[in-house]
């Protein structure tokens, strides 16, 4: 008989399947091309922050289908508060909002010292209008109605410029995350991982060398409202260590979990270079 840790190492270790696309012909996100020829993502942590119901709810499994972790909210002033903890890896972002216009938004968590990467969604395309969002603090402006690939190309690049690299990996020469194809390499040796070991390792790479307590990995894997079992960090870290050895993740008892870099971190490397 297994154990209830056994059973959930089982599952959390067992590879997930990945969706394919789905269009019920509301969606306002228009594929151009069917689930082949869509890029598989992460489960890194989205935060949506669109009032249109229609809108929100494509985005939210088109995000979903490619193996996002996604939140949604439908007010500007509550996304302030989201987005001012700090827990997201990209916020989309519409200007049209209840409670706080998008633009106060932006202007809002900027001023707050927020680095947060935004994307800004809108139908509204006059140049005055995108060059403001850009001015204050926007990493990208897309305009309404856009085709998946491009939203998602877009995305990956917001990650790639807050990483500071010009290729998407997070991690040094010992250490390396590849957020492209989800694989991990540790000391030479690379695997892909699964959707929830990969947003685990993304977690602690994004921030190399801190300490992450249990409460900021699972918020950071698996979002607001969710039932997370209390070894669920444990499992997927347990899973981690499985296939690259107990080193490629420190355990720091009785505050959390941390990934240590060896060498300069790949942005790092590349500015020096450059010089």
């Amino acid at each position: 008989m297994m154990s209830a840790m056994q059973r959930g190492i089982a599952t959390e270790c067992r590879p997930p399947a990945l969706a394919p696309w789905q269009d019920d012909g509301t969606a306002s996100i228009r594929p151009e091309h069917r689930a082949q020829n869509l890029e598989r993502l992460t489960t890194m942590r989205i935060l949506i922050v669109e009032d249109d119901l229609d809108i929100g709810k494509n985005l939210l499994r088109a995000l979903k289908d490619v193996g996002f972790s996604v939140d949604w909210l439908r007010d500007g002033a509550a996304a302030k508060t989201a987005i001012s903890t700090g827990s997201y890896s990209v916020v989309l972002l519409d200007l049209g909002l209840p409670g706080a216009d998008g633009i106060d938004v932006l202007t809002s968590i900027r001023s707050e010292g927020c680095t947060t990467p935004v994307l800004i969604l809108t139908a509204r395309d006059d140049i005055d209008t995108r060059v403001k969002g850009l001015d204050i603090g926007a990493d990208d402006y897309l305009v309404k109605p856009f085709n998946a690939p491009e939203l998602l190309a877009r995305i990956r690049a917001v990650m790639r410029r807050h990483a500071g690299a010009a290729v998407s990996l997070l991690g040094d020469e010992t250490l390396s995350l590849n957020l492209s194809t989800r694989e991990l390499t540790f000391q030479g040796h690379a695997e892909p991982l699964s959707a929830r070991e990969f947003d685990l390792m993304a977690a602690l790479l994004e921030r190399p060398g801190s300490i992450l307590s249990r409460t900021q990995l699972e918020d950071r894997i698996y979002g607001w409202g969710a039932e997370v079992e209390s070894n669920a960090v444990a499992v997927l870290i347990h899973c981690v260590r499985k296939k690259f050895g107990h080193d490629v993740i420190r355990n720091v008892r009785g505050l959390g979990w941390a990934a240590e870099l060896t060498a300069k971190p790949r942005a790092a490397q590349a500015s020096s270079s450059d010089g």
